[in-house]
């Protein structure tokens, strides 16, 4: 795969490509289903502009309730790759390639890919367990990206360290109001969820690239048990609905 992906940030490219990837592949389900979502009209037709079927995005891993996300755990995870419209995925995969690869240079590419895919899953953990909503995005993680980052500049009074902190303020102030307007289409739980985890491995986890042998296995050995969580969700998710449709 290293020699598919950009020399630098490759996992970041990874996680854009795979979620592009997964809503191309449910567009085109959508629009051999129901045709192409133009929405209502007005800040609607923005909104829902190339919307997904909500059947669609059930079948594919959309978070439900914790009983039926603990009955079905991939959902925890394919829930970060999917989104429900071009608005979506697009201000999702900005924010991604805005904050990721400050993240992948600080921690390298194994632990960051951990990083958002446990963040993500801590983010619809306590969605599916409080809010209980049925819900889709990356926000989640990238909140925890957010987390991350905001732990790591808590205690350093470096003008650079200032300034990336003011940043990340202003991203938290521009989300929190996105969420308190748009409260009925946005997952504010799984924003909570998914900011907290990141705020607490940021605290844990040495904020720097592994700087020897042992570090560097052991963060290999992250980077890979996220990969294959990932991998075991699509895989799980494409055996369910095989199965569903015999």
């Amino acid at each position: 795969m290293g020699q598919l992906m950009p020399a630098t940030s490759p996992a970041t490219y990874a996680i854009l490509s795979l979620s592009c990837l997964l809503y191309g592949a449910s567009l085109l389900w959508t629009i051999r289903m129901s045709g192409f979502q133009m929405g209502g009209g007005g800040l609607g037709t923005l909104f829902n502009l190339g919307g997904i079927n909500g059947s669609i995005l059930l079948r594919l891993g959309m978070s439900l309730p914790l009983q039926y996300n603990l009955a079905q755990p991939w959902r925890f995870v394919m829930a970060v790759f999917l989104h429900a419209s071009l608005l979506h995925i697009g201000f999702n995969m900005w924010v991604l390639m805005d904050v990721g690869p400050q993240i992948e240079e600080l921690y390298g590419s194994a632990r960051y890919l951990f990083i958002y895919v446990i963040t993500g899953i801590g983010g619809y953990v306590v969605s599916s367990a409080i809010g209980g909503r049925p819900s889709v995005g990356g926000s989640g993680a990238l909140l925890g990206l957010i987390g991350v980052l905001l732990a790591v500049t808590m205690n350093r009074q470096s003008i650079g360290m200032r300034m990336l902190r003011g940043q990340l303020i202003r991203w938290l102030i521009y989300i929190a109001i996105m969420g308190f307007v748009m409260s009925n289409s946005v997952d504010n739980y799984a924003h909570f969820g998914g900011l907290a985890t990141g705020f607490i491995i940021g605290k844990i986890m040495a904020d720097r690239p592994p700087s020897s042998p042992e570090e560097r296995k052991r963060a290999d050995l992250f980077g890979w048990a996220a990969a294959l969580l990932v991998v075991a969700s699509i895989v799980m998710m494409v055996m369910g609905n095989l199965h569903g449709a015999s």
